[in-house]
């Protein structure tokens, strides 16, 4: 039985209704997710899907506007474990620590959607948890981030035309440099989807 977990992230549809989707490193990232999740079916790895919802917001998030599912191009197995969240990481409010206790688990791949939030969050409390955690930065995916004193209402010109604001690569970037040696493992694509060599 394989001890590591691959957790998908938040790589719903949600995220490519909102404007600042036109801000995004990664926009192929369901296409970078399917690699790990292909790499991980083939070791035998556990695949745990995360949806983010925010019921009864009427935003891009709220369940009841649909949006709320898979972005297309991911396909769960029948056995691939589902299961949707209401906070940043991805245990806090779902019965993910359990799954992973009952399959054995003792690490975790981290993918998806923000880079900086819910994927480095779930990261963080993965750590926390005892969990080995690997961080994939390139099979996530985040967008600029402007400042905190206007990000709310800030239009995508405004974000961009503001010096304070962190490109997607800065964020990702203050991601690794904050993740590496502390809470995580930092591996590329290539690593974790390169084919074992047999002698």
């Amino acid at each position: 039985m394989s001890r590591t977990a691959l957790i998908v992230i938040d790589v719903q549809e949600s995220f490519r209704t909102r404007p600042n989707w036109q801000l995004v490193n990664h926009p192929d990232i369901a296409e970078r997710v399917n690699r790990l999740v292909q790499a991980a079916r083939d070791k035998g790895d556990l695949v745990v899907w995360v949806l983010h919802t925010e019921p009864g917001t009427g935003g891009a998030f709220d369940p009841a506007n649909g949006y709320v599912r898979l972005m297309d191009g991911l396909e769960p197995l029948p056995d691939e474990p589902r299961i949707t969240k209401t906070s940043h990481n991805a245990f806090t409010t779902t019965n993910l620590q359990q799954l992973l206790t009952q399959h054995g688990i003792s690490e975790i791949v981290v993918s998806g959607i923000r880079t900086e939030q819910c994927c480095e969050t779930t990261a963080r409390v993965g750590s926390d948890l005892g969990y080995d955690v690997v961080f994939v930065t390139e099979a996530t995916a985040t967008m600029a981030l402007a400042h905190w004193s206007i990000r709310d209402e800030a239009s995508i010109e405004e974000i961009l035309a503001d010096p304070r604001t962190l490109t997607a690569e800065q964020v990702a970037g203050r991601t690794e440099y904050v993740l590496a040696g502390r809470f995580a493992t930092i591996r590329t694509l290539d690593e974790l989807t390169a084919v074992p060599v047999t002698s």
